[in-house]
C-alpha cells in the first residue's frame, strides 16, 4: 500500500469495512455519562460484559455522578464486577465522577461547551483516565472528532504496513486525523469498524479467509 497517498488508502480501508459489516451503531448507550462510565468499564474487559456491568449499574440507580460518589464501594463493586478490576474501576469511577460533579454540577451535557483539546487535558488529568479512555468519552459522550486509537488500531494498521507496531498513541492517531476530515461521525463509524474486523477477522492469530482487506494486507497469513 502506497504511503504516499495516506489519505486515498484510509479512505478504501473504511469503505472496505462499511460494505462489509455496515453501521455499528456505535456507541450503545441511552445517555451521555452511560457512555463515559462504559469508556471505564471496558478497559481490559471484553463489551459484553460491559453490557452486564452497566445494566446492573441501572438496575441498582447507580448510573449518575451523583448516585456513584453517594455509593458505598462495595455496592458498586458488586454491580460492575462482571467487567472485571472492578475494585480499580470504582476508583476510576469515582474520580471521574467527582470531576464531572465537581466542574460541570455531574451534568455530561456541559463538557460539550468546553473546546476539545482543553477538555481532553481535563480528563487526562482524572485518575485512571487514559489516552484511550479520554478519546472515547470526547469522541463518543462528547461528539468531538477525535480519533481514538486502540490495539485492535495498532494491530490491522502495522499488518497493512501503514505504521509500525511499536508506534505510539500519539502517532497514530496523526495518521488518521491528518488524512481524513475531522467528522466526529466519521471518526465514530471508522472506530468501530476497526473493532468488527479485529473481532472476526483481524484477530491475534488471523482469520484471513474472507477478509477484505487481504489483497492489501502486508501481514504473512501463511506462517
Amino acid at each position: 500500500m502506497d504511503k504516499e497517498n495516506l489519505a486515498q488508502n484510509l479512505a478504501d480501508i473504511y469503505q472496505r469495512l462499511l460494505k462489509k459489516y455496515g453501521p455499528q451503531h456505535w456507541w450503545p448507550a441511552e445517555s451521555r455519562f452511560e457512555m463515559m462510565a462504559g469508556a471505564v468499564l471496558t478497559q481490559s474487559a471484553a463489551w459484553t460484559n460491559v453490557e452486564k456491568a452497566i445494566s446492573r449499574l441501572k438496575e441498582a440507580n447507580l448510573l449518575s455522578a451523583e448516585a456513584i460518589l453517594r455509593a458505598a464501594d462495595n455496592a458498586l463493586a458488586e454491580s460492575i464486577r462482571p467487567s472485571g478490576y472492578f475494585n480499580v474501576k470504582v476508583r476510576k469511577l469515582k474520580a471521574l465522577s467527582n470531576w464531572l460533579q465537581t466542574g460541570c454540577g455531574g451534568q455530561a451535557e456541559k463538557l460539550l461547551e468546553i473546546e476539545s483539546s482543553a477538555l481532553r487535558d481535563e480528563l487526562l488529568s482524572v485518575w485512571g483516565i487514559g489516552e484511550e479512555t479520554a478519546d472515547s468519552i470526547l469522541l463518543y459522550a462528547c461528539g468531538k472528532p477525535v480519533f481514538v486509537i486502540d490495539a485492535y488500531t495498532r494491530r490491522i494498521f502495522s499488518r497493512l504496513g501503514l505504521t509500525e507496531k511499536e508506534a505510539g498513541y500519539d502517532h497514530l492517531q496523526r495518521l488518521f486525523t491528518a488524512n481524513l476530515a475531522a467528522d466526529a461521525a466519521l471518526y465514530n463509524e471508522y472506530h468501530a469498524l476497526i473493532v468488527r474486523h479485529a473481532k472476526e477477522h483481524c484477530r491475534v492469530k488471523p482469520c484471513c479467509e474472507g477478509c477484505v482487506l487481504k489483497d492489501v494486507c502486508r501481514f504473512d497469513y501463511r506462517e
